[in-house]
């Protein structure tokens, strides 16, 4: 059977991770520009500190990327030549709406956003449009406390309507928030939160994360009637979780973390709260501050596909004593002795990608499209500048073969693939450059150094292979 015919194959990246130009175009500073490489990141991203501006004690690597702002023909161009079907990308908020709260929006970033579409058109490449990849205007932030306020909603809407409008006809694709089950671990980067001391932190987050869910219905409600093209999905940071041991306390646990991850997801493609939800808010005395139409708005305006992130599998302990825990994307979990890892500790685990895939399908029954998989690694070039990285293709062949069997012996509805950081850019975890996913290689360290000169790694060449083939020929030769 194989991959459907006009299957996606692509790659994917975020405004904040590469565009730079934080001060170009109009565009107003936004949370994920000041947020810092060091041992302040983390208290920065989980809203443990207030940090709205630069300063001269850090390094910001988003303030330029990879400089994509100013070189994206160069840059499309290149995912062209590997035969991209589609290319995942992200809008800066604060491009289009510098404070957030503007009535009309800035022409120079509409425009912008505009000329990259049309970019990957002339190449054939359909864009695929996360509207909020963790971008939050820091205005919105100081103002109004991010999505903790109901008014940000409006403020989104707004967003929204003037993308759909403008770019009707060159877009059909759309993620509403890139891994909304974020605001769980990171709840600066993931939704502009702060906390004030002694504030119920849990209540916050819980408050902003439903008023990003009605935001997302509101944006699926507004794309279909601008553009019955459309196709709406939500995304999220996926990774089954598996018991510790067969113990009932741990199966129990791994089930518990799954729901806590598929929450959001329930809310977005079955238009309601899970009943476990509001049990859990419930005792935990943490209220939903639904508004007259909110649950209406749930119900009907569900999404089109279910898009999410694989890196990896996790693992879960019902045990009350510490475990050993191993590092991941935003989630830690308990270290799984059958699977290696990689440099930054994220175990490697292929097979969790179907069984991923098929829990999720079976849970939804919608088309899936996987928006990010990839393999952080240090590259080293030889002295031509040339990556040999035979670690990521080995990586991302077992993944893709997973995949396929998902599709092909399981019968999964999958969309399409998106390999993340297709290009070399800033890790949003750890702010590093040394941290490389792309299939290009970006001369630019951790500290701004470097010409930003592009050149092909050996996997850029793989990948082309792939796509040439629709995924039949995966070999490293």
């Amino acid at each position: 059977m194989g991959l459907r015919k006009d299957f996606l194959w692509g790659g994917a990246t975020a405004a904040n991770q590469l565009e730079g130009g934080y001060n170009q175009g109009g565009r107003g500073l936004a949370n994920v520009d000041v947020l810092p490489i060091g041992e302040d990141r983390n208290p920065t991203r989980n809203g443990d500190v207030k940090h709205f501006d630069f300063d001269d004690e850090h390094f910001y690597p988003a303030k330029v990327g990879i400089d994509h702002y100013n070189r994206y023909k160069e840059d499309i161009a290149l995912f062209a030549e590997m035969g991209f079907k589609t290319y995942r990308l992200s809008i800066a908020w604060s491009r289009i709406f510098p404070k957030g709260d503007e009535e009309e929006p800035n022409e120079e970033g509409l425009q912008f956003y505009e000329n990259v579409f049309k970019e990957c058109r002339k190449y054939g490449i359909e864009p695929l449009v996360t509207i909020t990849h963790f971008d939050c205007p820091i205005h919105l932030i100081k103002e109004y406390g991010g999505w903790r306020n109901r008014q940000t909603i409006a403020f989104y809407e707004r967003l929204v309507r003037t993308l759909f409008t403008r770019y009707k006809g060159l877009v059909k694709y759309w993620l509403t928030f890139n891994e909304i089950n974020v605001i769980l671990h990171a709840p600066f980067m993931g939704a502009g939160l702060v906390f004030e001391e002694g504030e119920n932190k849990k209540q916050v987050i819980y408050q902003a994360a439903h008023h990003e869910l009605v935001a997302s219905a509101l944006a699926t409600k507004i794309a279909h009637e601008i553009d019955p093209e459309n196709q709406i999905g939500c995304m999220l940071a996926a990774g089954k979780f598996y018991p510790d041991t067969p113990h009932p306390r741990d199966v129990l646990a791994a089930q518990q973390a799954d729901r806590r991850n598929y929450f959001f997801i329930d809310v977005q493609s079955r238009g309601e709260y899970p009943s476990y939800a509001l049990k859990e808010l419930e005792r935990e005395g943490i209220e939903i501050p639904f508004a007259e139409g909110d649950k209406e708005l749930l119900k009907k305006h569900t999404v089109d596909f279910i898009s999410f992130s694989y890196y990896s599998s996790r693992v879960a302990s019902g045990e009350p004593q510490s475990k050993e825990e191993t590092e991941g994307n935003v989630v830690r979990s308990v270290k799984n002795p059958h699977l290696e890892a990689s440099e930054w500790g994220w175990q490697i685990d292929p097979l969790g990608l179907r069984i991923t895939m098929n829990d999720i399908y079976d849970r939804y029954q919608k088309p899936l499209f996987i928006v990010e998989n990839g393999l952080g690694a240090v590259d080293e070039p030889n002295e031509n500048g040339y990556v040999e990285d035979d670690y990521r293709i080995d990586y991302l062949a077992s993944h893709i073969e997973a995949m396929k069997d998902a599709v092909e012996l399981d019968g999964v509805d999958l969309m399409g693939y998106t390999s993340w950081g297709c290009i070399d850019l800033v890790s949003a975890s750890t702010g590093e450059m040394k941290k490389r996913y792309g299939y290009i290689y970006v001369d630019r360290d951790n500290y701004g150094n470097g010409t930003l000169k592009r050149t092909p790694k050996k996997s850029f060449y793989w990948y082309k292979k792939v796509i040439e083939t629709n995924g039949e020929d995966t070999s490293n030769d």
